[in-house]
Protein backbone atom coordinates (compact mmCIF):
# COMPACT_ATOMS: atom_id res chain seq x y z
CA UNK A 1 0.00 0.00 0.00
CA UNK A 2 1.04 3.41 -1.19
CA UNK A 3 0.15 6.55 1.05
CA UNK A 4 0.46 10.15 -0.46
CA UNK A 5 -0.35 13.48 0.24
CA UNK A 6 -1.69 16.33 -1.93
CA UNK A 7 -2.01 19.83 -2.32
CA UNK A 8 -5.92 19.77 -3.72
CA UNK A 9 -8.62 23.13 -4.12
CA UNK A 10 -9.85 21.75 -0.40
CA UNK A 11 -6.59 21.46 1.27
CA UNK A 12 -4.28 19.01 1.99
CA UNK A 13 -5.70 15.78 1.06
CA UNK A 14 -4.25 12.01 1.70
CA UNK A 15 -4.83 9.16 -0.92
CA UNK A 16 -3.99 5.61 -1.03
CA UNK A 17 -2.65 3.96 -4.02
CA UNK A 18 -3.85 7.50 -5.93
CA UNK A 19 -7.55 7.50 -4.87
CA UNK A 20 -8.26 10.04 -1.95
CA UNK A 21 -9.13 9.24 1.46
CA UNK A 22 -11.72 10.91 3.66
CA UNK A 23 -11.03 14.38 4.23
CA UNK A 24 -10.56 12.85 8.15
CA UNK A 25 -7.81 10.44 7.18
CA UNK A 26 -4.67 11.50 8.76
CA UNK A 27 -1.43 10.03 9.55
CA UNK A 28 -1.33 10.69 13.15
CA UNK A 29 -4.74 8.48 13.49
CA UNK A 30 -3.08 6.04 11.58
CA UNK A 31 0.08 5.73 13.53
CA UNK A 32 -2.11 5.15 16.77
CA UNK A 33 -2.93 1.18 15.48
CA UNK A 34 -0.76 -1.66 15.74
CA UNK A 35 1.29 -2.44 12.79
CA UNK A 36 -0.92 -5.52 12.52
CA UNK A 37 -3.94 -3.52 12.12
CA UNK A 38 -2.75 -0.93 9.78
CA UNK A 39 -3.53 -2.98 6.23
CA UNK A 40 -7.44 -4.20 7.81
CA UNK A 41 -8.19 -0.69 8.96
CA UNK A 42 -7.13 0.91 5.36
CA UNK A 43 -8.82 -1.84 3.27
CA UNK A 44 -12.74 -0.79 5.20
CA UNK A 45 -12.18 2.65 4.57
CA UNK A 46 -13.82 4.32 1.86
CA UNK A 47 -11.67 5.70 -1.42
CA UNK A 48 -12.77 8.00 -3.49
CA UNK A 49 -11.83 9.57 -7.16
CA UNK A 50 -8.03 9.57 -8.52
CA UNK A 51 -6.53 12.54 -6.83
CA UNK A 52 -3.74 14.15 -9.01
CA UNK A 53 -2.97 17.31 -7.15
CA UNK A 54 0.87 18.40 -6.18
CA UNK A 55 2.23 16.19 -3.93
CA UNK A 56 3.19 17.31 -0.47
CA UNK A 57 5.63 15.91 2.02
CA UNK A 58 4.27 12.88 3.27
CA UNK A 59 3.96 13.76 7.15
CA UNK A 60 1.92 15.94 9.07
CA UNK A 61 2.63 19.58 10.64
CA UNK A 62 3.21 18.27 14.19
CA UNK A 63 5.08 15.03 13.22
CA UNK A 64 8.83 14.98 14.05
CA UNK A 65 11.67 13.88 12.30
CA UNK A 66 14.65 12.32 13.97
CA UNK A 67 17.94 11.14 12.26
CA UNK A 68 20.62 8.99 12.84
CA UNK A 69 24.36 9.37 12.34
CA UNK A 70 27.33 7.49 11.45
CA UNK A 71 25.57 4.03 10.71
CA UNK A 72 27.98 3.70 7.73
CA UNK A 73 31.31 2.75 7.49
CA UNK A 74 31.60 5.21 5.14
CA UNK A 75 29.87 8.02 6.79
CA UNK A 76 32.61 7.41 9.86
CA UNK A 77 35.51 7.82 8.15
CA UNK A 78 33.76 10.61 6.20
CA UNK A 79 33.18 12.76 9.50
CA UNK A 80 36.91 11.70 11.21
CA UNK A 81 38.63 12.96 7.74
CA UNK A 82 36.72 16.50 8.08
CA UNK A 83 36.12 16.73 11.80
CA UNK A 84 39.15 18.50 14.65
CA UNK A 85 37.98 15.72 17.58
CA UNK A 86 37.93 13.09 14.99
CA UNK A 87 37.64 10.28 18.02
CA UNK A 88 33.78 11.25 18.89
CA UNK A 89 33.01 9.26 15.00
CA UNK A 90 35.14 6.37 15.89
CA UNK A 91 33.27 6.37 18.95
CA UNK A 92 29.61 6.41 17.94
CA UNK A 93 30.14 4.04 15.40
CA UNK A 94 31.73 1.36 17.87
CA UNK A 95 29.33 2.44 20.91
CA UNK A 96 26.67 0.89 21.85
CA UNK A 97 23.89 3.82 21.89
CA UNK A 98 23.46 5.03 18.39
CA UNK A 99 23.68 8.79 17.71
CA UNK A 100 20.36 10.37 17.17
CA UNK A 101 19.23 13.85 16.93
CA UNK A 102 16.11 16.20 16.48
CA UNK A 103 16.10 17.18 12.56
CA UNK A 104 12.88 18.88 11.95
CA UNK A 105 9.19 19.59 12.83
CA UNK A 106 6.86 18.39 10.13
CA UNK A 107 6.00 21.85 9.09
CA UNK A 108 9.36 22.75 8.01
CA UNK A 109 9.88 20.03 5.83
CA UNK A 110 9.77 20.14 2.46
CA UNK A 111 8.51 17.30 -0.44
CA UNK A 112 9.53 15.83 -4.03
CA UNK A 113 9.88 19.01 -6.21
CA UNK A 114 9.99 21.76 -3.94
CA UNK A 115 13.30 23.40 -3.05
CA UNK A 116 15.66 22.58 -0.84
CA UNK A 117 18.31 24.97 0.80
CA UNK A 118 22.29 25.04 1.26
CA UNK A 119 23.35 27.73 4.15
CA UNK A 120 24.53 31.17 3.36
CA UNK A 121 26.85 30.88 6.05
CA UNK A 122 28.87 27.38 4.96
CA UNK A 123 30.99 26.77 1.95
CA UNK A 124 30.86 22.82 2.23
CA UNK A 125 27.19 21.68 2.08
CA UNK A 126 26.04 18.36 0.86
CA UNK A 127 22.83 16.24 0.51
CA UNK A 128 22.95 13.25 2.55
CA UNK A 129 20.11 10.45 0.90
CA UNK A 130 18.73 8.11 3.84
CA UNK A 131 16.14 5.57 4.05
CA UNK A 132 13.72 7.18 6.66
CA UNK A 133 11.36 4.32 8.48
CA UNK A 134 7.85 5.49 9.28
CA UNK A 135 7.37 4.55 13.44
CA UNK A 136 3.96 4.04 15.47
CA UNK A 137 2.79 5.06 18.48
CA UNK A 138 4.37 0.99 19.52
CA UNK A 139 7.54 2.36 18.24
CA UNK A 140 6.92 -0.25 15.47
CA UNK A 141 8.69 0.16 11.75
CA UNK A 142 5.21 0.42 9.63
CA UNK A 143 7.11 1.72 6.11
CA UNK A 144 9.50 3.83 4.35
CA UNK A 145 10.15 7.41 2.98
CA UNK A 146 12.89 8.95 1.29
CA UNK A 147 15.04 11.81 3.34
CA UNK A 148 17.18 14.22 2.49
CA UNK A 149 19.27 15.13 5.32
CA UNK A 150 20.55 18.24 3.82
CA UNK A 151 23.87 18.94 5.82
CA UNK A 152 26.52 21.69 6.46
CA UNK A 153 29.65 19.61 6.37
CA UNK A 154 31.97 22.56 7.34
CA UNK A 155 29.75 23.82 10.37
CA UNK A 156 29.63 20.24 12.01
CA UNK A 157 33.63 19.23 10.96
CA UNK A 158 34.57 23.02 13.01
CA UNK A 159 33.00 21.61 16.42
CA UNK A 160 30.76 18.48 16.97
CA UNK A 161 28.64 20.83 19.06
CA UNK A 162 27.47 22.44 16.25
CA UNK A 163 25.35 19.98 15.18
CA UNK A 164 21.89 21.65 15.25
CA UNK A 165 23.24 24.76 13.35
CA UNK A 166 24.81 22.54 10.71
CA UNK A 167 21.22 20.25 10.27
CA UNK A 168 18.45 22.46 11.00
CA UNK A 169 18.42 25.28 8.80
CA UNK A 170 15.50 26.33 6.70
CA UNK A 171 15.38 24.43 3.86
CA UNK A 172 17.53 21.42 5.49
CA UNK A 173 15.08 18.14 5.37
CA UNK A 174 13.05 17.07 2.37
CA UNK A 175 10.31 13.81 2.28
CA UNK A 176 8.54 11.56 -0.29
CA UNK A 177 7.31 11.36 -2.75
CA UNK A 178 4.92 8.86 -0.24
CA UNK A 179 4.91 6.01 1.82
CA UNK A 180 5.16 2.89 0.93
CA UNK A 181 3.79 0.78 4.20
CA UNK A 182 5.66 -1.82 4.52
CA UNK A 183 7.33 -4.11 7.29
CA UNK A 184 10.70 -4.10 8.72
CA UNK A 185 12.13 -6.99 6.84
CA UNK A 186 11.41 -5.72 3.24
CA UNK A 187 13.51 -2.42 4.30
CA UNK A 188 16.60 -4.89 5.33
CA UNK A 189 18.84 -4.31 1.61
CA UNK A 190 16.80 -1.62 -0.80
CA UNK A 191 18.84 0.01 -3.00
CA UNK A 192 20.34 3.91 -2.73
CA UNK A 193 21.26 6.25 -5.30
CA UNK A 194 22.19 9.75 -5.41
CA UNK A 195 22.65 11.77 -8.70
CA UNK A 196 23.23 15.32 -8.14
CA UNK A 197 23.23 17.29 -11.75
CA UNK A 198 24.17 20.73 -12.70
CA UNK A 199 23.07 22.86 -15.73
CA UNK A 200 21.89 19.30 -17.29
CA UNK A 201 25.14 17.16 -16.75
CA UNK A 202 25.54 15.12 -13.87
CA UNK A 203 28.17 15.59 -11.18
CA UNK A 204 27.83 13.55 -8.85
CA UNK A 205 26.53 10.05 -8.32
CA UNK A 206 26.60 6.83 -6.22
CA UNK A 207 25.38 4.09 -4.75
CA UNK A 208 24.50 1.71 -1.53
CA UNK A 209 22.81 -0.49 -0.01
CA UNK A 210 20.44 -0.44 2.83
CA UNK A 211 22.34 -3.99 3.95
CA UNK A 212 25.62 -1.96 5.04
CA UNK A 213 24.03 0.05 7.70
CA UNK A 214 25.61 -1.07 11.32
CA UNK A 215 22.61 -1.65 13.07
CA UNK A 216 19.51 -3.37 13.22
CA UNK A 217 16.36 -1.14 11.97
CA UNK A 218 14.90 -1.78 14.74
CA UNK A 219 17.72 -0.64 17.27
CA UNK A 220 17.55 2.38 15.77
CA UNK A 221 13.78 2.86 16.32
CA UNK A 222 14.58 1.47 19.97
CA UNK A 223 16.85 3.66 21.36
CA UNK A 224 14.54 7.15 19.63
CA UNK A 225 11.24 5.67 21.53
CA UNK A 226 13.10 4.21 24.93
CA UNK A 227 12.16 7.43 26.98
CA UNK A 228 10.42 9.46 24.58
CA UNK A 229 6.90 8.56 23.49
CA UNK A 230 5.67 9.70 19.91
CA UNK A 231 1.35 9.29 20.25
CA UNK A 232 0.99 9.96 16.84
CA UNK A 233 4.10 8.20 15.17
CA UNK A 234 7.41 9.70 14.03
CA UNK A 235 10.04 9.33 10.92
CA UNK A 236 13.35 8.34 11.73
CA UNK A 237 16.32 8.83 8.78
CA UNK A 238 19.02 5.93 9.49
CA UNK A 239 22.01 7.64 8.23
CA UNK A 240 23.95 8.31 4.61
CA UNK A 241 26.52 5.96 3.33
CA UNK A 242 26.97 7.87 0.38
CA UNK A 243 29.49 11.02 0.84
CA UNK A 244 30.47 13.22 -2.07
CA UNK A 245 34.26 13.65 -2.07
CA UNK A 246 36.27 17.15 0.35
CA UNK A 247 36.00 19.22 -2.69
CA UNK A 248 32.27 18.76 -4.05
CA UNK A 249 29.39 21.30 -2.74
CA UNK A 250 26.80 21.52 -3.01
CA UNK A 251 25.78 24.53 -5.10
CA UNK A 252 22.35 26.51 -5.45
CA UNK A 253 20.67 25.37 -8.86
CA UNK A 254 21.64 22.57 -8.25
CA UNK A 255 19.16 19.15 -8.83
CA UNK A 256 19.43 16.61 -6.48
CA UNK A 257 17.92 12.89 -7.45
CA UNK A 258 17.38 10.47 -4.18
CA UNK A 259 16.35 6.79 -5.46
CA UNK A 260 15.37 4.09 -2.65
CA UNK A 261 13.64 1.13 -3.68
CA UNK A 262 10.97 2.18 -5.48
CA UNK A 263 10.35 5.87 -4.47
CA UNK A 264 12.42 8.50 -5.89
CA UNK A 265 12.73 11.91 -4.19
CA UNK A 266 14.09 14.95 -6.57
CA UNK A 267 14.45 19.01 -5.17
CA UNK A 268 16.30 22.06 -6.54
CA UNK A 269 18.49 24.07 -4.53
CA UNK A 270 17.08 27.52 -3.58
CA UNK A 271 18.82 30.44 -5.72
CA UNK A 272 19.16 31.79 -2.22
Amino acid sequence: MYLTRHDTATGPRWALDGHALPASFTLGLLLQLPASGIDGFLRAIPRGAAVTGPLLPPLEADHEVWACGVTYLRSREAREAESTVRDVYSKVYDAVRPELFFKSLGWRVVGTGAPIRVRSDSAWNVPEPELTLVVNAAAEIVGYTVGNDVSSREIEGENPLYLPQAKMYEGCCALGPGIVLTEANALRDLPVTLQLTRGGPVVFENSIRTSQIKRPLEELVHYLCMEMPFPRGALLMTGTGIIPPHEFSMTRGDTVRITIGDLTLENVVAPR
